[in-house]
């Protein structure tokens, strides 16, 4: 079975707006949908249901290369009774259709029935071992390709404004797992909140134009300290992107490192960090813009000048520091909106684990754990390209779409006959589907251009460092 992106192409292109029905209907919904319109519930592309969610990702796990997916056991004995193709497929629709166990994939399996397979003659054991022998390659290997897919298939509704001179725009954090039930024996003895039960945690990138998670590796450990992988992290980003990181970030050899591998980044100013002005773009009472070195002392002096803004909101001071020097490029308006959009990483990972349940860890064995983390995050790269097309068309800012609304109504809207989709585009402004984000609104004084002094020419914004030996 050769991979086959065309497909792919082509089950975006037919049907998108039909092909979120089936995400959030049970399955007494979806059977009337399907028997109003004459689909069956199956996986042949004659049944006409090209669109279908479903049918989407089983066809994205025909297209995954041979070697990933085994039609048979090797060795000695009878040929496994249930494909591996199903095992994936069924996991996926579990989370789809909000299933909370691994318990219910067996069932979906054997007694339900997944799409137009046969009831598979397996014991609820052979499932959790097939899951647990499993691994998660398959799982990375589809979520990397429907990424790409959808990345193609969100370009006109990719906000291009949002720091244009970037390649990308990423934000860069981690998020622990929530606890795993005392259910192994290693870990019965252990107290309610000992960090054994934390089954480690999420390091990200969100690429906060497209709304898509860009890239996403599990930590063992939820303790390490968020500079350890950090670098590993941004390697998977084009020279010219921009990351957006807090404090937890900060470092001078960090930033160095960045500046040199091409990055552009935007962080905050850690209070007490020591720092020498060398040029000065703007400056009033309570608004400053300019060049500085950071590090005053011998002993720890980053290698590159960087760029710090100063300005007041109220009674609340804001401090930014940036290797984008030159203020007309990146102005304080565009800096106080960008790193306000760093929290984009804290709404993607609520979305992930309340609407689609990840706060609810099915098993303790750390292989299946991964295996509902890769299938959760599959699916809402599709939840959030919905949304993302929806306010495209409608002409709205993302967050303007109330994804729990979207959520909530979905399924009721399908069940009665109605695209969804369309309904969201036509009356969710009436309906209040589409109203005015309560998110905090980033302010910054407008410096007039006239006003800024320029750069010197011969102005030296590079020096040898000196890194303090600080942990991590």
């Amino acid at each position: 079975m050769a991979s086959n992106p065309t497909n792919f192409e082509t089950l975006i292109r037919q049907g998108w707006q039909d092909a979120y029905i089936v995400v959030f209907m049970n399955e007494n919904e979806h059977d009337k949908v399907s028997a109003a319109s004459g689909r069956q519930t199956g996986c042949d592309e004659s049944d006409g249901i090209i669109g279908n969610v479903e049918t989407f990702l089983f066809e994205a796990i025909q297209g995954l290369e041979p070697d990933l997916l085994e039609q048979r056991r090797a060795g000695p004995g009878r040929p496994r009774v249930l494909p591996e193709l199903c095992l994936w497929a069924g996991l996926l629709v579990c989370v789809l259709r909000g299933f909370s166990s691994q318990l219910d994939l067996w069932r979906l399996l054997t007694v339900k029935g997944l799409w137009s397979y046969p009831q598979f003659a397996v014991g609820d054991e052979a499932v959790y071992k097939r899951l647990a022998a499993g691994g998660t390659q398959v799982l990375e290997e589809l979520f990397r390709q429907i990424r790409d897919l959808l990345q193609l298939r969100l370009a006109p509704y990719v906000d291009t404004s949002l720091a244009p001179f970037a390649t990308e725009v990423v934000a860069l954090d981690e998020t622990t797992l929530d606890p795993v039930a005392r259910m192994l024996p290693a870990l019965r003895s252990a107290p309610r909140g000992d960090s054994a039960l934390l089954p480690g945690k999420l390091a990200g990138l969100f690429d906060v134009r497209r709304q898509q998670w860009r890239h996403v590796e599990h930590i063992p450990n939820p303790q390490q300290n968020v500079k350890v992988a950090a670098r590993a992290m941004v390697s998977h980003l084009p020279p010219g992107s921009l990351i957006l990181a807090d404090l937890g970030y900060f470092g001078f050899a960090w930033f160095d490192a960045l500046t040199s591998a091409g990055y552009w980044w935007l962080s905050r100013l850690r209070a007490k960090t020591s720092y020498t002005v060398i040029h000065t773009y703007y400056q009033d009472a309570t608004t400053f813009d300019g060049i500085i070195w950071l590090g005053a002392h011998r002993a720890d002096k980053a290698a590159y000048a960087v760029r710090l803004v100063q300005f007041q909101v109220g009674i609340t001071t804001y401090r930014y520091i940036t290797n984008v020097h030159n203020p007309l490029q990146l102005t304080l308006v565009h800096i106080a909106q960008l790193y306000a959009r760093r929290w984009d990483f804290a709404l993607a990972v609520k979305m992930v684990k309340r609407h689609l349940k990840l706060h609810l860890i099915w098993a303790s064995k750390s292989t299946v754990m991964l295996q509902q983390v890769w299938a959760v995050l599959i699916v809402a790269q599709v939840l959030h390209a919905l949304q993302l097309e929806i306010a495209g068309r409608a002409g709205v800012d993302p967050f303007d779409v109330s994804l729990d609304l979207l959520v909530r109504y979905l399924p009721r809207l399908a069940a009665a006959g109605q695209d969804p989709v369309v309904t969201f585009i036509e009356s969710g402004r009436r309906a209040r589907f589409i109203r005015p984000s309560t998110r905090t609104q980033a302010r910054a004084p407008d410096i007039p251009p006239d006003q800024i002094t320029p750069l010197p020419p011969d102005l030296t914004l590079s020096r040898t460092p000196r890194y303090a030996q600080r942990r991590c």
